[in-house]
């Protein structure tokens, strides 16, 4: 296989519904399928308080939604399944980052906000990331931004930094896109739908914090290297993929159809849960593709090859921390997220009124 190919077959599932809207659907084994270790950072705890403290008061977050972003949505809890090696310091960085993101995806989707909104955060936030100690501003993106992106400066090398300040403006732009895309109901294809989520899922920059956490800096000549290239493409894919079966009850309660079970379900005629087994079946190539595309890393020299592996090994935990934190969290699942592990069955939540 070339070390970019990015799979995606044709389904076998046929649309089987008589009419009926189904009242369930099954969720793919992911734990039997996904064979990596998961593990939990030992400073979970003191960073998940501390990140919690930090974003209410940035933000000024008041009941109830103090309690969603700091006991539900659990951003310590993902930022320590992702980099469950990382010190105190560089984890509650990964907190905070983790936690403005939850915060601007929820101001996107659920707010409801305008693409002229969307292109102003991103100027502020990018204005941020280039300047995060000159740079002034009244927006809690902006500030928040200047507050997480000073002390990420403080170690992450030249390398890492631009790589991250580069994929957050894809995030934005791709952010932008999707606000004006679903106020102008727009409806994807399958091809276009895979090459925006792979921006929109924010996964690159999340890449970024491994070089950060890890206190590397990989040359130019390896992160543009194609093998490396399709193991971040295999581990965003899955991740995403994953993600949009996990989101998809939530999304479509509020009739959005940007989400790959439902584009599936649109343009390859499939019921529910043949678009759900489909997605399932990416997300397996997706483990396929990155286990045989790390088989064939090239060497760049002992010192480079260590560091390679140590961040070759932060996809890794990027492929199970997301899972695991899907089902510690509320943000899917609610209070019925073991259950749903356990037994694998979602049930449908009713469409709320237009």
């Amino acid at each position: 296989m070339s070390p970019t190919t990015s799979l995606s077959p044709t389904a076998t599932c046929t649309d089987t519904c008589s009419g009926t809207e189904p009242a369930e659907f099954i969720i793919p084994d992911f734990f039997t399928n996904c064979r990596y270790p998961i593990r939990l950072n030992p400073h979970c705890d003191p960073v998940s308080r501390a990140c919690g403290q930090w974003l209410c008061s940035q933000a000024h977050l008041v009941e109830p939604e103090a309690t969603k972003y700091t006991t539900i949505l659990r951003p310590g809890y993902f930022a320590s399944s992702c980099y469950p090696d990382a010190d105190a310091f560089h984890l509650r960085v990964c907190a905070d980052f983790l936690a403005w993101s939850f915060k601007m995806d929820d101001w996107l989707e659920a707010e409801k906000s305008d693409v002229n909104d969307a292109w102003g955060v991103r100027d502020c936030c990018m204005s941020a990331f280039r300047d995060p100690v000159n740079f002034q501003t009244e927006r809690f993106s902006g500030i928040l931004c200047k507050s997480y992106f000073s002390r990420f400066k403080e170690t992450g090398g030249p390398g890492c930094t631009r790589r991250f300040i580069h994929t957050m403006d894809l995030w934005f732009i791709s952010a932008a896109k999707e606000v004006d895309n679903l106020a102008k109901g727009y409806i994807y294809d399958v091809e276009s739908y895979i090459e925006l989520r792979r921006d929109l899922s924010g996964c690159k920059a999340c890449f970024a914090f491994i070089e950060f956490v890890s206190r590397i800096d990989l040359p130019d000549e390896v992160v543009s290297h194609p093998v490396i290239m399709a193991l971040e493409e295999a581990t965003n894919d899955f991740v995403s993929w994953s993600n949009d079966i996990f989101s998809y009850n939530k999304e479509q309660s509020h009739h959005n159809p940007h989400n790959l079970v439902a584009v599936l379900m649109v343009h390859q005629g499939l019921d529910l849960q043949g678009a759900v087994d489909h997605c399932g079946q990416l997300c397996n190539i997706s483990l396929q593709r990155f286990e045989e595309n790390r088989a064939i890393l090239p060497s760049w020299g002992e010192e480079i090859d260590k560091d390679v592996a140590i961040y070759v090994e932060g996809l890794q935990n990027w492929i199970t921390g997301p899972l695991q934190w899907s089902f510690e969290g509320a943000r899917y699942f609610g209070k019925d997220a073991h259950i749903v592990k356990r037994d694998r069955i979602v049930k449908l939540i009713p469409k709320q009124p237009l």
